[in-house]
Protein backbone atom coordinates (compact mmCIF):
# COMPACT_ATOMS: atom_id res chain seq x y z
CA UNK A 1 0.00 0.00 0.00
CA UNK A 2 3.01 2.38 1.15
CA UNK A 3 4.77 1.76 -2.11
CA UNK A 4 1.93 2.02 -4.19
CA UNK A 5 1.41 5.77 -2.46
CA UNK A 6 5.43 6.87 -3.07
CA UNK A 7 4.28 6.01 -7.21
CA UNK A 8 2.80 9.19 -6.93
CA UNK A 9 5.36 10.51 -5.52
CA UNK A 10 7.85 9.60 -8.16
CA UNK A 11 5.69 11.05 -10.76
CA UNK A 12 5.48 14.39 -9.25
CA UNK A 13 8.96 14.19 -8.68
CA UNK A 14 9.46 13.85 -12.29
CA UNK A 15 8.14 17.11 -12.96
CA UNK A 16 9.95 19.12 -10.09
CA UNK A 17 13.90 19.94 -9.94
CA UNK A 18 14.28 18.05 -6.62
CA UNK A 19 17.47 18.17 -4.59
CA UNK A 20 18.25 14.58 -3.70
CA UNK A 21 17.56 15.44 -0.03
CA UNK A 22 14.02 15.86 -0.53
CA UNK A 23 13.55 12.29 -1.95
CA UNK A 24 15.38 10.73 0.96
CA UNK A 25 13.07 12.52 3.86
CA UNK A 26 9.94 11.67 2.38
CA UNK A 27 10.61 8.25 0.85
CA UNK A 28 10.08 7.11 4.69
CA UNK A 29 7.99 7.68 7.67
CA UNK A 30 9.42 10.06 10.20
CA UNK A 31 8.22 7.67 13.12
CA UNK A 32 6.15 4.90 13.47
CA UNK A 33 5.53 3.39 17.48
CA UNK A 34 3.94 0.55 17.96
CA UNK A 35 1.52 -0.48 21.43
CA UNK A 36 -0.56 -3.00 22.40
CA UNK A 37 -3.33 -1.46 24.69
CA UNK A 38 -5.54 -3.87 27.40
CA UNK A 39 -8.24 -2.82 28.41
CA UNK A 40 -10.38 -3.96 30.86
CA UNK A 41 -13.84 -5.73 29.45
CA UNK A 42 -17.35 -4.91 30.96
CA UNK A 43 -17.08 -9.27 31.58
CA UNK A 44 -14.24 -8.63 34.02
CA UNK A 45 -11.62 -10.24 31.57
CA UNK A 46 -8.57 -8.27 29.89
CA UNK A 47 -7.97 -8.16 26.16
CA UNK A 48 -5.41 -6.88 24.23
CA UNK A 49 -5.71 -4.20 20.97
CA UNK A 50 -2.35 -3.84 18.68
CA UNK A 51 -2.50 0.12 18.02
CA UNK A 52 -0.43 2.41 16.09
CA UNK A 53 0.88 6.26 15.63
CA UNK A 54 2.92 7.76 12.91
CA UNK A 55 4.49 10.78 12.16
CA UNK A 56 5.77 10.74 8.74
CA UNK A 57 7.43 14.36 8.41
CA UNK A 58 6.96 17.38 10.54
CA UNK A 59 9.61 19.61 8.46
CA UNK A 60 6.83 22.20 7.84
CA UNK A 61 5.15 21.94 11.25
CA UNK A 62 3.31 19.52 13.85
CA UNK A 63 2.03 16.39 12.47
CA UNK A 64 -1.49 15.88 11.96
CA UNK A 65 -3.83 13.08 11.64
CA UNK A 66 -7.32 10.99 12.60
CA UNK A 67 -7.01 8.19 14.00
CA UNK A 68 -9.42 5.06 12.71
CA UNK A 69 -10.55 2.21 14.63
CA UNK A 70 -10.83 -0.59 12.10
CA UNK A 71 -10.68 -4.54 12.87
CA UNK A 72 -8.53 -4.86 9.53
CA UNK A 73 -5.92 -1.80 10.05
CA UNK A 74 -1.94 -2.05 9.70
CA UNK A 75 1.13 -0.36 10.11
CA UNK A 76 1.62 -0.49 6.70
CA UNK A 77 -2.23 1.82 6.27
CA UNK A 78 -1.03 4.05 9.09
CA UNK A 79 2.37 4.78 7.05
CA UNK A 80 0.26 4.97 3.85
CA UNK A 81 -2.23 7.56 5.38
CA UNK A 82 -0.13 9.98 7.05
CA UNK A 83 2.03 9.86 3.84
CA UNK A 84 -1.06 11.33 2.06
CA UNK A 85 -1.77 13.79 5.09
CA UNK A 86 1.96 14.81 4.20
CA UNK A 87 0.52 15.78 0.83
CA UNK A 88 -2.75 16.85 1.36
CA UNK A 89 -1.64 19.39 4.24
CA UNK A 90 1.30 20.55 1.96
CA UNK A 91 -1.53 21.10 -1.11
CA UNK A 92 -3.52 23.55 1.12
CA UNK A 93 -0.65 25.37 2.53
CA UNK A 94 -1.46 24.41 6.19
CA UNK A 95 1.25 24.72 8.69
CA UNK A 96 1.37 20.84 9.21
CA UNK A 97 3.31 17.64 8.46
CA UNK A 98 1.21 14.19 8.49
CA UNK A 99 0.43 11.89 10.96
CA UNK A 100 -2.06 9.09 11.72
CA UNK A 101 -3.13 6.63 14.08
CA UNK A 102 -5.26 3.09 14.68
CA UNK A 103 -6.59 0.25 16.27
CA UNK A 104 -7.09 -2.61 15.53
CA UNK A 105 -10.48 -3.46 16.58
CA UNK A 106 -14.04 -3.87 16.22
CA UNK A 107 -15.55 -1.20 17.32
CA UNK A 108 -18.93 -2.29 17.09
CA UNK A 109 -18.29 -5.45 19.17
CA UNK A 110 -17.29 -2.95 22.24
CA UNK A 111 -19.59 -1.42 24.46
CA UNK A 112 -19.89 2.16 25.21
CA UNK A 113 -18.06 1.98 28.22
CA UNK A 114 -15.51 -0.57 26.74
CA UNK A 115 -15.03 2.01 23.87
CA UNK A 116 -14.52 5.02 26.35
CA UNK A 117 -11.45 2.17 27.91
CA UNK A 118 -10.03 1.86 24.98
CA UNK A 119 -10.02 5.57 23.44
CA UNK A 120 -8.33 6.73 27.06
CA UNK A 121 -6.10 4.00 26.71
CA UNK A 122 -4.86 4.76 23.12
CA UNK A 123 -3.76 8.53 24.48
CA UNK A 124 -2.21 7.02 28.16
CA UNK A 125 -0.03 5.06 25.28
CA UNK A 126 0.57 7.70 23.01
CA UNK A 127 0.75 10.70 25.32
CA UNK A 128 4.59 11.22 24.72
CA UNK A 129 3.69 11.53 20.83
CA UNK A 130 1.07 13.92 20.54
CA UNK A 131 0.67 17.39 21.60
CA UNK A 132 -0.63 20.40 20.36
CA UNK A 133 2.88 21.12 19.28
CA UNK A 134 4.35 17.91 17.89
CA UNK A 135 0.85 15.69 16.50
CA UNK A 136 -2.89 16.44 16.74
CA UNK A 137 -5.20 13.36 16.17
CA UNK A 138 -8.63 13.78 15.18
CA UNK A 139 -11.29 11.58 13.82
CA UNK A 140 -11.06 8.66 10.86
CA UNK A 141 -12.99 5.90 10.23
CA UNK A 142 -15.41 4.69 13.04
CA UNK A 143 -14.22 7.03 15.42
CA UNK A 144 -16.11 10.59 16.36
CA UNK A 145 -16.32 13.96 18.34
CA UNK A 146 -17.01 11.50 21.64
CA UNK A 147 -14.40 9.75 20.77
CA UNK A 148 -11.77 12.85 20.69
CA UNK A 149 -13.53 14.45 24.11
CA UNK A 150 -12.42 11.18 25.84
CA UNK A 151 -9.00 11.65 23.90
CA UNK A 152 -8.62 15.35 24.87
CA UNK A 153 -9.70 14.93 28.70
CA UNK A 154 -7.40 11.88 28.85
CA UNK A 155 -4.28 13.83 27.90
CA UNK A 156 -5.51 16.93 29.96
CA UNK A 157 -5.41 14.15 32.97
CA UNK A 158 -1.82 13.42 32.47
CA UNK A 159 -0.26 16.79 31.24
CA UNK A 160 -2.03 18.25 34.04
CA UNK A 161 -3.80 21.19 32.64
CA UNK A 162 -6.53 21.90 29.68
CA UNK A 163 -4.88 21.58 26.44
CA UNK A 164 -7.79 21.02 23.90
CA UNK A 165 -5.63 21.94 20.81
CA UNK A 166 -3.53 18.71 21.30
CA UNK A 167 -6.85 17.26 19.39
CA UNK A 168 -9.31 17.71 17.04
CA UNK A 169 -12.79 17.26 16.00
CA UNK A 170 -13.85 17.59 19.50
CA UNK A 171 -18.10 18.43 20.53
CA UNK A 172 -18.62 21.92 20.02
CA UNK A 173 -18.97 22.19 23.98
CA UNK A 174 -15.28 21.16 24.37
CA UNK A 175 -14.05 23.44 22.11
CA UNK A 176 -14.71 21.87 18.44
CA UNK A 177 -15.18 24.12 15.59
CA UNK A 178 -18.23 25.13 14.36
CA UNK A 179 -18.48 23.88 10.58
CA UNK A 180 -16.32 20.64 11.34
CA UNK A 181 -19.16 17.81 10.52
CA UNK A 182 -19.57 18.13 6.72
CA UNK A 183 -16.55 19.90 6.35
CA UNK A 184 -15.05 17.36 4.18
CA UNK A 185 -17.87 16.59 2.04
CA UNK A 186 -18.40 20.88 1.85
CA UNK A 187 -14.43 21.30 1.22
CA UNK A 188 -15.08 18.79 -2.02
CA UNK A 189 -18.30 20.54 -2.46
CA UNK A 190 -16.51 24.10 -3.57
CA UNK A 191 -13.70 22.37 -5.39
CA UNK A 192 -16.75 21.16 -7.54
CA UNK A 193 -18.45 24.51 -7.65
CA UNK A 194 -14.83 26.37 -8.53
CA UNK A 195 -14.17 23.58 -11.25
CA UNK A 196 -17.54 23.36 -12.65
CA UNK A 197 -17.10 25.06 -15.84
CA UNK A 198 -14.09 23.47 -16.83
CA UNK A 199 -15.38 20.38 -16.26
CA UNK A 200 -18.33 20.76 -18.37
CA UNK A 201 -20.73 20.79 -15.00
CA UNK A 202 -24.48 22.16 -14.43
CA UNK A 203 -26.69 21.92 -12.20
CA UNK A 204 -28.91 18.87 -12.66
CA UNK A 205 -26.04 16.58 -13.66
CA UNK A 206 -26.03 13.19 -11.67
CA UNK A 207 -24.24 11.92 -8.84
CA UNK A 208 -23.17 8.61 -7.31
CA UNK A 209 -22.40 7.86 -3.97
CA UNK A 210 -20.39 5.41 -2.95
CA UNK A 211 -20.33 4.60 0.98
CA UNK A 212 -23.05 6.99 2.85
CA UNK A 213 -21.20 7.58 6.05
CA UNK A 214 -20.12 11.14 7.36
CA UNK A 215 -19.16 12.42 4.33
CA UNK A 216 -21.06 10.55 1.47
CA UNK A 217 -24.36 11.78 3.39
CA UNK A 218 -22.91 15.55 3.73
CA UNK A 219 -22.05 15.77 -0.20
CA UNK A 220 -25.16 14.21 -1.36
CA UNK A 221 -26.89 17.19 0.64
CA UNK A 222 -25.21 19.72 -0.56
CA UNK A 223 -25.14 18.95 -4.11
CA UNK A 224 -28.73 18.05 -4.21
CA UNK A 225 -29.10 21.41 -2.72
CA UNK A 226 -27.38 22.96 -5.44
CA UNK A 227 -29.64 21.00 -8.42
CA UNK A 228 -27.70 17.89 -8.56
CA UNK A 229 -29.14 14.71 -9.18
CA UNK A 230 -28.30 11.84 -6.35
CA UNK A 231 -28.92 9.02 -8.89
CA UNK A 232 -27.29 6.46 -6.75
CA UNK A 233 -25.95 5.69 -3.50
CA UNK A 234 -24.13 2.84 -1.85
CA UNK A 235 -23.58 1.66 2.19
CA UNK A 236 -21.87 -1.70 3.72
CA UNK A 237 -25.32 -3.37 2.67
CA UNK A 238 -25.97 -2.26 -0.88
CA UNK A 239 -26.70 0.05 -3.51
CA UNK A 240 -29.65 1.70 -5.08
CA UNK A 241 -30.62 3.68 -7.86
CA UNK A 242 -32.87 5.67 -9.67
CA UNK A 243 -32.25 7.45 -12.96
CA UNK A 244 -34.92 10.36 -11.83
CA UNK A 245 -32.97 11.33 -8.80
CA UNK A 246 -33.14 9.91 -4.75
CA UNK A 247 -34.85 12.18 -2.50
CA UNK A 248 -31.67 12.77 -0.02
CA UNK A 249 -33.91 13.32 2.96
CA UNK A 250 -35.70 9.79 2.43
CA UNK A 251 -31.65 8.72 1.82
CA UNK A 252 -30.66 10.39 5.19
CA UNK A 253 -33.93 8.90 7.37
CA UNK A 254 -33.34 5.30 5.39
CA UNK A 255 -29.62 5.23 6.96
CA UNK A 256 -30.57 6.91 10.85
CA UNK A 257 -32.85 3.18 10.36
CA UNK A 258 -30.44 0.70 9.49
CA UNK A 259 -29.71 1.05 5.47
CA UNK A 260 -30.33 2.16 2.36
CA UNK A 261 -31.57 -0.89 1.04
CA UNK A 262 -34.48 -0.13 2.71
CA UNK A 263 -35.65 1.87 0.20
CA UNK A 264 -35.74 -0.18 -2.82
CA UNK A 265 -38.94 -1.24 -4.00
CA UNK A 266 -40.63 1.76 -2.89
CA UNK A 267 -41.04 5.02 -5.92
CA UNK A 268 -39.36 3.40 -8.52
CA UNK A 269 -36.10 2.60 -6.56
CA UNK A 270 -34.23 -0.58 -7.51
CA UNK A 271 -31.58 -2.42 -5.62
CA UNK A 272 -28.41 -3.18 -6.81
CA UNK A 273 -24.72 -4.90 -5.16
CA UNK A 274 -22.54 -2.36 -3.69
CA UNK A 275 -19.89 -3.15 -6.39
CA UNK A 276 -22.02 -2.08 -9.11
CA UNK A 277 -22.31 1.05 -8.05
CA UNK A 278 -19.64 2.41 -9.71
CA UNK A 279 -20.70 1.08 -12.85
CA UNK A 280 -23.89 3.57 -12.33
CA UNK A 281 -24.31 5.49 -15.60
CA UNK A 282 -23.84 9.25 -14.02
CA UNK A 283 -21.96 12.68 -14.47
CA UNK A 284 -20.15 12.17 -10.72
CA UNK A 285 -19.13 9.44 -9.07
CA UNK A 286 -18.18 10.40 -5.12
CA UNK A 287 -16.08 7.33 -3.87
CA UNK A 288 -16.39 8.45 0.13
CA UNK A 289 -15.85 4.75 2.05
CA UNK A 290 -12.65 3.18 1.43
CA UNK A 291 -9.40 2.80 -0.07
CA UNK A 292 -8.90 0.84 -2.95
CA UNK A 293 -12.90 0.50 -4.12
CA UNK A 294 -11.81 1.17 -7.93
CA UNK A 295 -8.94 -1.04 -8.92
CA UNK A 296 -7.70 -2.87 -12.20
CA UNK A 297 -10.57 -5.48 -12.06
CA UNK A 298 -13.23 -2.83 -12.19
CA UNK A 299 -12.24 0.77 -13.64
CA UNK A 300 -13.51 -0.29 -17.01
CA UNK A 301 -16.55 -0.17 -15.45
CA UNK A 302 -16.62 3.59 -14.56
CA UNK A 303 -19.06 5.63 -16.60
CA UNK A 304 -19.22 9.12 -14.72
CA UNK A 305 -17.12 11.88 -17.05
CA UNK A 306 -16.05 12.98 -13.02
CA UNK A 307 -14.55 11.12 -10.05
CA UNK A 308 -14.56 13.30 -6.58
CA UNK A 309 -12.33 11.45 -4.48
CA UNK A 310 -14.03 12.14 -0.56
CA UNK A 311 -12.28 8.56 0.41
CA UNK A 312 -8.22 8.60 1.21
CA UNK A 313 -6.91 6.37 -1.98
CA UNK A 314 -9.93 5.25 -3.11
CA UNK A 315 -7.88 4.68 -6.83
CA UNK A 316 -5.36 2.59 -7.17
CA UNK A 317 -2.89 3.54 -9.30
CA UNK A 318 -3.62 1.45 -12.15
CA UNK A 319 -6.92 2.28 -12.33
CA UNK A 320 -5.89 5.72 -12.69
CA UNK A 321 -3.95 4.63 -15.72
CA UNK A 322 -7.62 3.26 -17.17
CA UNK A 323 -9.84 6.15 -15.86
CA UNK A 324 -7.33 8.85 -17.64
CA UNK A 325 -7.11 6.36 -20.65
CA UNK A 326 -10.87 6.97 -20.75
CA UNK A 327 -10.35 10.47 -20.17
CA UNK A 328 -11.91 10.54 -16.94
CA UNK A 329 -11.42 13.25 -14.52
CA UNK A 330 -10.44 12.48 -10.86
CA UNK A 331 -10.31 15.55 -8.66
CA UNK A 332 -7.83 13.30 -6.28
CA UNK A 333 -7.83 12.63 -2.95
CA UNK A 334 -5.08 15.47 -1.36
CA UNK A 335 -7.20 18.10 -2.34
CA UNK A 336 -10.99 16.96 -3.14
CA UNK A 337 -11.56 15.76 0.82
CA UNK A 338 -8.71 18.38 2.24
CA UNK A 339 -11.97 20.35 3.70
CA UNK A 340 -11.52 17.96 7.02
CA UNK A 341 -8.04 19.13 7.85
CA UNK A 342 -8.52 22.61 6.71
CA UNK A 343 -11.46 22.60 9.46
CA UNK A 344 -9.44 21.00 12.10
CA UNK A 345 -6.66 23.61 11.46
CA UNK A 346 -9.50 26.17 11.92
CA UNK A 347 -10.43 24.58 15.52
CA UNK A 348 -6.61 24.55 16.63
CA UNK A 349 -5.83 27.62 16.13
CA UNK A 350 -9.47 28.79 17.40
CA UNK A 351 -7.88 26.73 20.45
CA UNK A 352 -4.86 28.70 20.47
CA UNK A 353 -6.48 31.95 20.68
CA UNK A 354 -9.26 31.16 23.07
CA UNK A 355 -11.67 33.24 20.37
CA UNK A 356 -14.32 31.04 18.21
CA UNK A 357 -15.78 32.13 14.54
CA UNK A 358 -19.18 32.16 13.39
CA UNK A 359 -19.99 29.17 11.41
CA UNK A 360 -20.52 31.66 8.22
CA UNK A 361 -16.78 32.65 9.10
CA UNK A 362 -15.74 28.77 8.88
CA UNK A 363 -17.09 28.26 5.78
CA UNK A 364 -16.14 31.70 3.85
CA UNK A 365 -12.15 30.93 4.65
CA UNK A 366 -12.67 26.89 3.83
CA UNK A 367 -14.59 28.55 0.46
CA UNK A 368 -11.89 30.71 -0.50
CA UNK A 369 -9.14 27.92 0.78
CA UNK A 370 -10.54 25.23 -1.46
CA UNK A 371 -11.40 27.70 -4.33
CA UNK A 372 -7.50 28.85 -4.42
CA UNK A 373 -5.47 25.51 -4.25
CA UNK A 374 -8.43 24.34 -6.46
CA UNK A 375 -7.54 26.90 -9.25
CA UNK A 376 -3.60 26.12 -8.44
CA UNK A 377 -3.68 23.11 -8.86
CA UNK A 378 -5.99 23.08 -11.83
CA UNK A 379 -3.14 25.83 -13.93
CA UNK A 380 -0.14 23.05 -13.30
CA UNK A 381 -2.31 20.14 -14.47
CA UNK A 382 -3.47 22.29 -17.88
CA UNK A 383 -0.12 23.99 -18.20
CA UNK A 384 2.04 20.85 -17.60
CA UNK A 385 -0.02 18.54 -19.93
CA UNK A 386 -0.44 16.25 -16.94
CA UNK A 387 -3.77 14.90 -14.65
CA UNK A 388 -4.75 16.88 -11.95
CA UNK A 389 -3.61 14.42 -9.73
CA UNK A 390 -0.28 14.91 -10.25
CA UNK A 391 -0.65 18.24 -10.39
CA UNK A 392 -1.97 18.31 -7.05
CA UNK A 393 1.50 16.07 -6.21
CA UNK A 394 3.46 18.76 -7.88
CA UNK A 395 1.46 21.54 -5.82
CA UNK A 396 2.60 19.64 -2.50
CA UNK A 397 5.70 18.56 -3.55
CA UNK A 398 7.22 21.66 -4.49
CA UNK A 399 5.82 23.10 -0.76
CA UNK A 400 7.70 20.21 0.70
CA UNK A 401 11.00 20.46 -1.53
CA UNK A 402 11.06 24.33 -0.04
CA UNK A 403 10.95 23.65 3.17
CA UNK A 404 13.18 20.80 3.51
CA UNK A 405 15.59 22.46 1.44
CA UNK A 406 15.86 25.27 3.61
CA UNK A 407 17.33 23.62 5.96
CA UNK A 408 20.62 23.25 3.77
CA UNK A 409 21.41 20.34 0.86
CA UNK A 410 24.31 18.54 -0.11
CA UNK A 411 25.17 21.16 -2.15
CA UNK A 412 25.36 23.79 0.88
CA UNK A 413 27.19 22.04 3.01
CA UNK A 414 29.78 20.49 0.37
CA UNK A 415 30.42 23.96 -1.56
Amino acid sequence: MLDQALLRLDEAAAHVALDPDVLEKLKYPRETTKVRLMIRMDDGSRKSFMAWRCRYDDTRGPTKGGIRFHPESTAEEVETLAFWMTFKCAVMNLPYGGGKGAVRVDSHALSKAELERLSRAYIQAFARIIGPDRDIPAPDVYTNSMIMGWMADEYASIVGESAPAVITGKPISLGGSLGRDDATARGGYYLVRRLADQLGLEPGARVAVQGFGNAGQHIARLLAADGYRIVAASDSKGAIQRADGLDVEALLAAKNQGSLVALAGTNGITALSADDLIAVDCDILVPAALEDMIHARNADRVKARVVLELANGPITPEADAILERKKIVVLPDILANAGGVTVSYFEWVQNRQGFYWPVEEVHERLKTMMEREGAAVWAIARDRGISLRSAAYVHALSRLANAIQAHGTQQFFTS
